[in-house]
């Protein structure tokens, strides 16, 4: 079974039509800002069109449907960030925001893997149209390409499924309806309902719309790309941290969830193990952060809790706002923070990390290996929402958490090995994995990515694609088992 290169082209020419689509977006706000970048925007989108053009139309057969088989739909969904962060990256470069290509390129991806990792110091500087852009990566790729294209690639006779198996590698693949178009078109709706719900009430908080729709696009994606070099605490408005905090939350959430529960199904939400361990999570780590901040600091009660409950929501659900540099609270909650980072949001939603529950069954499965120490014949399954885990996922989540642990250590030691601190390296990679944004030390929250070599940024890159991706679907095309003829 051979790769279908033309119908790999093919559909990687719809997402640069789409791409280019997006572009044209921001050209409202390029007039209305008159910031300059008219030309360029118009300069980009048609660069893409035409890249995008001469793949679809070279590759596109008439009367025929390309036939997508999930082996070529890990290679549509690895090369369609790639594709995407290459085009994303134009408007940058031709504007001369970020001349340099590896920049550019890096801040492209860190935008469409919704990671949040920059290299711009002061954003207030950027045009308003390519900070537009910025957020509007993020919230794009936070859904998934895949997602917003499974629900046009029926129209043009292409079928979905297996984009869709590719783009979605979790632990379940549960969907709202039997067709995976409708299944799109569903979570889609609700996505851009939250987006516009969060811009109305930063709004009605006082916020500017302008940072209140960037800000909005990059929540529900858990992106945290800002339009201040301070973030959140920019605006140092308790009213629109709460509203942060909870829309943080929710892009955490899965989605699949959240869709049941605006049906009406509420109690579905609640008897959700990994929901209930999610929250628990949060309580127990923001009243950790909030007692040692108001013994330590003195810091009153009620500031304390928003804060760390802000900042919990952030690091844990992977969206990288800032509210207060918590690297200056002390070793022990930079760790704390630090081990948030590998846990993640729900499975099914736009955050990035190992996932919530992984960590839960994986700690099912310890329990019951001392189980079996006791009582070799006995037969112990792993239950999650009162069902057995079959065994197969739960090799796949202990394969998971292997081959994680291995890609972070392995490139913690690369980017040392490069002459960055151990600090720096480990937080770094850590963030870039886990689709954090902010890392420790150098890479810190008040930091940016800018004074790194060219060679750790590309390293960092296909970390984010790797971890965004969830490992398996990029990983797998570096095997030879996936290229041989079968």
């Amino acid at each position: 079974m051979r790769i279908n290169l033309v119908g790999i082209l093919n559909i990687l020419g719809v997402l640069l039509f789409i791409n280019a689509g997006l572009m044209l977006l921001c050209i409202p706000f390029a007039l209305y800002y008159s910031d300059g970048t008219l030309t360029q925007w118009l300069a980009s989108s048609g660069a893409s069109v035409g890249v995008g053009a001469a793949l679809w139309l070279s590759t596109t057969r008439k009367g025929k449907r390309p036939n997508i088989r999930k082996r070529d739909g890990y290679v549509i969904v690895t090369m369609s960030w790639v594709v995407m962060a290459l085009s994303g990256s134009l408007p940058y470069i031709i504007s001369g925001t970020i001349p340099e290509f590896t920049d550019a390129f890096f801040e492209s991806i860190s935008g469409f893997t919704t990671t949040g990792a920059s290299i711009i110091a002061e954003p207030e500087h950027i045009p308003p149209s390519i900070l537009f852009w910025r957020s509007l990566t993020q919230w794009v790729g936070g859904l998934g390409f895949i997602v917003l294209v499974i629900s046009v690639l029926p129209y043009l006779g292409i079928g979905g499924m297996q984009l869709f198996l590719a783009e979605m590698p979790g632990v379940t693949t549960t969907k709202l309806q039997p067709r995976i178009q409708d299944t799109a078109i569903r979570l889609w709706l609700l996505y851009i309902g939250l987006t516009i719900a969060q811009t109305l009430l930063l709004r009605f908080g006082g916020m500017h719309f302008f940072d209140a729709i960037n800000h909005s696009l990059t929540t529900m994606a858990t992106g945290g790309f800002s339009t201040h070099s301070d973030s959140i605490a920019h605006f140092n408005s308790p009213f629109i941290e709460y509203v942060t905090t909870a829309f943080m939350f929710l892009g955490g959430t899965s989605f699949v969830l959240l869709y049941g529960f605006f049906k009406g199904r509420f109690l579905a939400l609640w008897r959700n193990e990994e929901f209930r361990t999610y929250l628990l999570i949060i309580f127990v780590a923001a009243f950790i952060t909030t007692v040692t901040l108001t013994i330590h600091s003195g810091q009153p009660m009620e500031d304390a809790f928003r804060t760390s409950l802000f900042q919990t929501v952030s690091i844990l659900t992977t969206t990288g706002f800032i509210a207060a540099d918590y690297t200056a609270w002390g070793s022990g909650l930079v760790l704390l923070f630090f081990l948030l980072m590998f846990i993640g949001g729900c499975a099914g939603s736009t955050s990035g990390g190992v996932k919530v529950i992984r960590h839960v069954i994986i700690a099912r499965n310890t329990i019951s290996e001392f189980k079996r120490q006791l009582h070799p014949s006995a037969i112990i399954p792993v239950r999650f929402n009162d069902k057995a885990v079959d065994i197969a996922v739960t090799r796949n989540i202990m394969a998971f958490i292997i081959i994680y642990i291995t890609i972070f250590g392995a490139a913690s030691v690369a980017l040392a090995l490069l002459g960055m601190d151990v600090y720096t390296a480990i937080g770094s990679v850590a963030s870039a994995l886990g689709n954090v944004g902010p890392g420790l030390h150098h890479t810190g929250p008040v930091e940016t990515y800018a004074h790194l070599g060219d060679l750790t940024k590309w390293i960092l890159g296909a970390l984010m694609v790797v971890g965004r991706l969830e490992l398996f679907t990029v990983l797998i095309l570096f095997t030879g088992y996936f290229w041989r003829s079968v």
